[in-house]
């Protein structure tokens, strides 16, 4: 479908990642502090790696990267686990949205829709990742933060 006069053409991206480690496994206390495990490193590591082969490849166009820094974004992730019950769905999302945000040059605040889906594949667990631009997407009026209402017993200022 064209986009409209004045509208980017939406963007839209799907590519596989490795699975993430579940929550309980991506920290580990360093004296003080909270660091990233070993395996949450690798999961970061290995994501930029798919990330700059898809790029390599052309998956990524450098239109994409520009579309997706300037869009409100809808990511909608299937992760594919090993068994039914051992892992919560959400364990992986914050790690893997934080990997897909840095990766694809986006701020991840600007997720304004989220879609997880939970499979089973014992052979080959991952993450199947599509991405895309929301051009049209509108906060409900009732949240949008405005300057406050003129007094209408004050005189106009403005001169």
């Amino acid at each position: 479908m064209p986009s409209s006069p004045g509208k980017p053409a939406p963007v839209a991206l799907s590519f596989t990642l490795p699975l993430p480690p579940g929550v309980n496994n991506q920290y580990v206390t360093a004296g003080k502090r909270r660091v990233l495990s070993a395996s949450a490193q690798r999961f970061h590591r290995d994501a930029a790696k798919r990330f700059a082969a898809l790029r390599l490849d052309g998956a990524i166009p450098a239109a994409a990267d520009a579309a997706l820094r300037e869009a409100f974004v809808g990511v909608y992730l299937t992760f594919f686990f090993e068994t039914p019950m051992r892992r919560d769905l959400d364990g992986g999302l914050k790690i893997a949205l934080d990997a897909i945000a840095r990766g694809l040059g986006f701020d991840d605040r600007a997720v304004v829709d989220l879609h997880l889906t939970k499979r089973i594949d014992p052979l080959h667990p991952r993450l199947e990742v599509e991405v895309e631009t929301i051009a049209d997407w509108e906060f409900d009026r009732a949240y949008v933060l405005l300057a406050p209402a003129p007094n209408p017993d004050s005189e106009n200022d403005d001169g």
